[in-house]
């Protein structure tokens, strides 16, 4: 009898034991988050059961008023509250005018440069006397280090870096200035004469510029800005983002493609052509995308008129379309599935799952490919986000950014906006 109780309740321990332990995941996932706000648009209501349903049965969302002295106007809370009890996050609920957009889906190409030179590999020299070293290295300079200065002098490209070094006297110091996550160092390197080339040199391999295809995520006709990408322009041999100095966006024509397949992400392979139909400038360079003035652009054949833009919270699982360009110039409109959205506190800089269902454009491409990031997902009719990344072992599903979260790094859902709606 006693046995018989043991399995009875043995299976109820685990289940208990499981729960606590989702339980408290979630817990610590929300009260560690530092999202503590909430956009939605002027006039819309807020639903906070909808809201709660997308966490777990286990916390209450509720929507709270305060006063506030200094604006003398009430503000909306949610409060999470652990088993509809004990309340221990408070999310601000900002209310914002409505932001109009026309989704784009024009393939551009991109070109940048850096602010200073970076530090992409290191090369030893051999002196005259037969002996290898690399100066550079040895003095401490890293992999993905900025160079700004050679003693003192600016330098913004690798020919002005190798001319302030070839200038040097043999066994001559040259101090650089560098920027390295965020901070910035001087560090000292001692030249070495190169037996090769008879001239000193430092051992250092560098990169000043960057250049690529993506696609275009939306236009904003009244200011004459967009956003692109979605997310951040990284240096191809150190991952490292683009410091950017300078940047335009220009008219690309997808040549060919490289399927995509399980373990190897396929691409657009694409012409970039300076003097076509688009030209605009990059003037930010973020992590969720570039963004900047557009002085021409092409029309998108299935936006004669500007849309919405969701806040996150109305983003649903559900069917969905993305536009994005297959060959030439030409825009398509494929059908995709958002197969999960996830919890702004949860999220680590990716909004959504999608998996694109088009037929098309799976037999053309194999699913989401290089290129294809920044292509705008539309769904019931207003734009909810952008690809960003594919999955390397299932190229038919990948990641998207909400386009919320790239109206914020443009500035447009500032305090000013929020005041000006409430």
């Amino acid at each position: 009898m006693k046995k018989d109780r043991c399995r009875i309740v043995l299976p109820k321990l685990k289940t208990a034991c499981s729960a606590v332990v989702i339980f408290l995941i979630m817990y610590f996932s929300i009260i560690s988050s530092n999202v503590d706000q909430l956009s939605i648009y002027t006039g819309e209501q807020l639903k906070p059961g909808s809201f709660a349903n997308r966490i777990l049965n286990g916390f209450t969302v509720e929507v709270v008023k305060e006063k506030t002295a200094e604006e003398h106007r009430a503000k909306q809370y949610l409060s999470f509250k652990a088993l509809g009890l004990i309340p221990f996050k408070k999310m601000a609920v900002n209310v914002v005018s409505p932001v109009t957009v026309i989704p784009g889906g024009q393939s551009i190409g991109i070109l940048m440069h850096s602010k200073g030179v970076m530090v992409v590999g290191m090369s030893s020299i051999k002196d005259h006397s037969g002996n290898s070293s690399n100066p550079a290295e040895e003095a401490g300079v890293k992999i993905g280090d900025l160079i700004l200065s050679v003693n003192g002098k600016k330098v913004t490209n690798e020919f002005q870096l190798k001319n302030e070094i070839s200038v040097l006297g043999a066994e001559e110091e040259a101090e650089l200035e560098i920027k390295r996550g965020g901070r910035k160092l001087k560090i000292k390197v001692k030249a070495t004469l190169c037996r090769e080339t008879k001239r000193p040199r430092i051992g250092l391999f560098v990169r000043d510029s960057a250049s690529g295809v993506g696609t275009l995520s939306f236009f904003i006709p009244t200011t004459k800005t967009y956003g692109a990408l979605g997310h951040i322009i990284t240096d191809v041999d150190t991952a490292r983002g683009i410091d950017l100095s300078d940047g335009r966006i220009v008219e690309a024509h997808i040549r060919a493609i490289h399927r995509g397949k399980r373990g190897y992400p396929g691409e657009k392979l694409g012409m970039i052509v300076e003097d076509g139909s688009i030209s605009g400038s990059i003037d930010k360079n973020t992590r969720y995308g570039i963004y900047g003035q557009i002085q021409t652009l092409t029309e998108n054949p299935f936006f004669p008129k500007p849309v919405p833009i969701a806040m996150s919270c109305e983003i649903k699982k559900g069917p969905a379309d993305i536009y994005t360009v297959i060959e030439g110039t030409e825009i398509k409109r494929c059908s995709v599935e958002i197969q999960d959205v996830f919890y702004p506190w949860n999220s680590r800089g990716k909004g959504m799952v999608i998996k694109v269902t088009d037929r098309e454009l799976i037999a053309a491409t194999g699913g989401i490919i290089q290129g294809m990031s920044g292509s705008p997902i539309v769904q019931d009719g207003k734009l909810v986000g952008v690809v960003t990344h594919v999955f390397i072992n299932d190229p038919q599903r990948g990641y998207g950014v909400p386009a919320e979260w790239m109206l914020k790094e443009m500035g447009l859902l500032n305090d000013k906006t929020i005041q000006k709606a409430s």
